[in-house]
């Protein structure tokens, strides 16, 4: 006669429960994946993803391309995603420009087309990307590159009346009537400003300048990065 060894008798709603964790840690995490529909890489399991380009006149290819992403995934997932694809695309990290932290990261690159930045944070569980690449060549050729070691400002004016631009102890007058656009190159830093015409102030603000890149300045609007 064949002998038989039962185990505890296990009501069915644990066995169920028992079943199903079985079955989680059986299964891994799907790895992030590029999202074919964007031509800078962002993963294809990103909550939200924004591209922007800047342009200028005359000109077809863009002085700076950006994407900005939300990614339901951990810091250190994102970060080993970028390497891997920018790394396809023959971008070269600049490991002595690394910041790497618990909950934020910045790396800079070298693009076939330009300087590049990589920014990941963290943001209500999520993790958020920003990534920018600059084509110095066009921005040669309309004259928005700064010195070396600089950062340029861009600006000038639409209305009839004469205004000026009150920054880093200097007072600069704009021509009005036609848009005169007018540079200044800045070292980087923080810096207040204030637009004016006619005696009156039109927009106080504060821009951030890092070396190599171009910002416009309006009197309508906030400091954009154009370059």
């Amino acid at each position: 006669m064949t002998m038989v060894k039962r185990g505890p008798n296990v009501p069915a709603r644990w066995r169920l429960l028992v079943c199903g964790l079985v079955l989680l840690a059986g299964c891994s995490k799907q790895p992030l994946t590029a999202d074919p529909q964007v031509e800078m890489p962002a993963p294809k399991q990103s909550s939200f993803s924004q591209f922007r380009t800047t342009h200028a006149l005359c000109a077809e290819a863009p002085l700076r391309t950006e994407i900005e992403a939300r990614v339901p995934a951990e810091l250190s997932e994102v970060l080993a995603f970028y390497r891997r694809e920018l790394g396809q695309r023959s971008w070269q990290e600049k490991p002595d420009d690394a910041v790497i932290a618990v909950d934020r990261v910045q790396l800079a690159f070298v693009s076939p087309k330009g300087p590049a930045v990589l920014k990941l944070g963290r943001a209500q569980g999520e993790t958020t990307i920003s990534l920018a690449q600059r084509n110095p060549e066009v921005a040669a050729k309309a004259d928005m590159l700064p010195t070396s070691g600089k950062a340029r400002l861009i600006f000038g004016y639409l209305r009839p009346d004469v205004a000026s631009l009150v920054i880093n102890d200097r007072t600069i007058e704009i021509a009005g009537g036609e848009n005169h656009p007018q540079t200044l190159d800045l070292p980087p830093g923080t810096y207040p400003y204030e637009l004016r015409a006619s005696g009156l102030l039109l927009r106080a603000d504060t821009v951030t300048l890092a070396a190599g890149e171009a910002w416009d300045l309006s009197d309508d609007k906030k400091p954009s990065q154009i370059y």
